[in-house]
């Protein structure tokens, strides 16, 4: 329960922000331009409002809503998400958003996903001057990394080292990296010291999300951090920085240990029954440089009481400082870098299984941590600006795009839609942003109870 309410105050607080920049964007250059506001909502209020409010001499109530699907800024003379159709059939006036010149009208519609855009490049941008840029090399891996089963069926084996794509070669693990693994044809990787070649099937992405595990994760070394008192480790005299390469004489990673006591314990009656202690284990371990044996028993739980150092005090990590000027464009490069991967990756929104993969705020919600973790939340609300500004740019009714898509249409062809054109795009758009919604929301209830 205290995982859900974490994610939750982060899912919140992530969209109230987001939500708040973008209708500002909205709002801000409706202001510049003289155009009337009368109402600026963070959620949606339909039936009853929260809280709201309205200061003297201003045309602007702002509320807050109880349904947390967006927000809204009413802008006077246009059709928007409130539908209010009588408002035009009056006069048109000077203050109203009809009136104004199309690049105006092109300017205050582009104005919420320009925010958001801009937003997304400077969190990036002060993430990595407070926090810096970190990520491990993996040419340089010394085990490799373990492989989904998807994985290992196009040729790829436990233990790989990867080195390249096509001839271009690795740097670290991230979602750019599994594109252009996905997109390639072979794949160069080191096996046992030789290099060898995977090629790529043509669906290789498809089969991915299809999978509930990740395409690939880092092997390393277990070595011990420190050692529970009187826990069996303890009893079996393991110290701080031993570390266990083998076991029943079979050369492990931390990874395949975890693996093999899970498997263990699974199959416990069955070992049971041919008479084979199955909590009682052979472990092969170096301690100043020195091989050594011994055979323990781990607890009921298939624990031994071993803390195991982390990856990243095990793995090359590549640390990168950033002063605040240099901070700058590094943000920039990184979120240009986030919006091209996610544009790229879109077109397998169109597959079977990516359609299977849409995920509503149950899936949004996951992406946070489950402890606060202000790096991991900037980090995730930098990425849900991106999706947002390119979503609402797409050019469908009822989101920005489909008004900026109208609006070139007017600037082209010099004459505007008609008015009843205009709300029958708008509820078009509705509906197939709600049903969008929905099937997304629907999945994730799938994916909670299957």
């Amino acid at each position: 329960m205290e995982t859900f309410l974490i994610r939750a105050l982060q899912l919140i607080m992530s969209l109230s922000l987001l939500v708040v920049i973008h209708e500002g964007g909205h709002f801000l250059f409706a202001r510049l331009f003289k155009v009337r506001v009368e109402k600026f909502c963070l959620f949606f209020d339909p039936w009853f409002t929260l809280f709201k409010f309205k200061p003297k001499k201003s045309d602007t109530e702002y509320a807050v809503g109880w349904l947390p699907l967006g927000g809204y800024v009413k802008i006077s003379g246009m059709i928007d998400e409130s539908m209010d159709t009588e408002q035009m059939k009056q006069p048109e006036q000077p203050w109203e958003f009809r009136s104004k010149p199309a690049w105006q009208r092109l300017l205050i519609m582009v104005g919420g996903v320009l925010f958001n855009f801009l937003l997304a490049l400077f969190i990036y941008s002060m993430i990595l001057f407070a926090w810096g840029d970190q990520y491990i090399k993996v040419q340089e891996a010394p085990l490799g990394m373990d492989f989904n089963e998807t994985a290992k069926a196009a040729g790829f084996q436990d233990g790989d080292i990867l080195l390249s794509a096509d001839d271009v070669a690795f740097e670290r693990y991230d979602g750019d990296m599994l594109s252009r693994i996905a997109d390639a044809r072979v794949v160069s990787v080191l096996r046992d010291g030789q290099q060898a070649s995977v090629y790529i099937p043509e669906d290789f992405m498809q089969r991915l999300l299809a999978d509930s595990v990740r395409f690939a994760s880092f092997r390393f070394p277990y070595v011990v951090d420190s050692v529970r008192v009187n826990s069996p480790a303890a009893q079996a005299g393991f110290l701080r920085g031993d570390s266990i390469v083998a076991l029943d004489g079979k050369s492990i990673s931390f990874p395949d240990f975890v693996a093999a006591m899970a498997d263990r314990k699974k199959n416990e009656a069955a070992l049971l029954k041919d008479s084979i202690d199955s909590r009682l284990i052979a472990l092969t371990y170096v301690r100043a440089g020195v091989t050594d044996t011994l055979t323990m028993r781990v607890d009921s739980a298939y624990l031994m009481g071993i803390t195991p150092f982390t990856p990243d005090r095990l793995l090359p990590m590549v640390k990168k400082t950033y002063g605040f000027l240099e901070s700058f464009p590094a943000g920039v490069n990184l979120g240009v870098k986030t919006l091209k991967g996610y544009v790229n990756n879109m077109k397998y929104l169109f597959s079977k299984e990516g359609a299977k993969q849409l995920g509503g705020f149950g899936t949004i919600g996951s992406i946070f941590p489950a402890t606060w973790d202000w790096h991991q939340f900037w980090y995730m609300t930098a990425f849900l600006s991106i999706i947002l500004a390119f979503m609402n740019i797409l050019p469908i009714p009822a989101l920005d795009g489909g008004h900026v898509l109208f609006l070139f249409y007017e600037i082209i062809a010099r004459r505007k839609p008609s008015e009843k054109f205009m709300e029958y795009a708008q509820m078009t758009g509705m509906v197939l942003l709600f049903g969008l919604l929905i099937w997304a929301n629907f999945n994730d209830i799938l994916r909670f109870f299957f």
